[in-house]
């Protein structure tokens, strides 16, 4: 795990910061698509959040859970609230969870910042880092069956098990729509480890979203 350093922010920064209800993380959990199931994620979510100088919002992560082991499936687009969600910067992304999950939102690469303001790396850049966890079908639900697409429910970081992830900067290897998908691209390969995560373009980094 990173240890999450932070200056004091300027009375504008603050207030800037404040107004923040969406970021993808500047960094995972350290170990691959383990984040300790949706509690950790969330937990992670909210500390970066504070680190940044955000208080005073509840933080859900963007990700779905799936019907394993007498669990009930959780679906990404029910836990994230009513929006509208805006960037570090101020720019709204979505208007509401339809919006979000419609042709016209506006999550890009240059609106998909972390909670410090940053943007992601993605594809073209050095590490490409554009595989952003989701365990979600396009319209932000969980997968039905027994595949495995959500790494154990968040918790596998081993040779076994997948995640679906989606595509931050909208691009992938061709112009059909799971490669422009910014949360329904393709599962990860080879495990939920860090390593495999980052042999498909990912660093284990995930959506944010002030629920409140």
């Amino acid at each position: 795990m990173s240890v999450l350093t932070f200056a004091p922010l300027s009375p504008a920064q603050a207030q800037s910061a404040q107004e923040t209800t969406f970021f993808v993380t500047s960094v995972g959990s350290g170990k691959g698509a383990d984040l300790g199931g949706l509690e950790g994620a969330d937990r992670h979510c909210q500390t970066l959040a504070e680190a940044a100088g955000i208080r005073g919002k509840m933080w859900r992560a963007y990700l779905s859970t799936q019907a394993t082991g007498g669990a009930t499936a959780v679906n990404a687009r029910d836990r994230i609230g009513r929006g509208p969600w805006q960037n570090a910067k101020g720019v709204v992304i979505a208007k509401d969870v339809a919006d979000l999950h419609g042709a016209n939102n506006n999550l890009t690469k240059q609106t998909a910042l972390t909670e410090k303001g940053e943007m992601v790396k993605g594809r073209g850049d050095q590490p490409n880092q554009h595989d952003i966890l989701t365990g979600s079908q396009a319209d932000g639900t969980a997968f039905a069956g027994s595949q495995d697409m959500t790494c154990g429910n968040w918790t596998k970081s081993g040779t076994d098990g997948a995640a679906m992830t989606g595509h931050h900067d909208r691009m992938g290897l061709d112009d059909s729509p799971p490669a422009k998908s910014w949360n329904s691209s393709h599962a990860s390969r080879g495990g939920c480890s860090q390593d495999a995560l980052r042999g498909t373009g990912g660093a284990g980094l995930f959506y944010c979203f002030a629920a409140n």
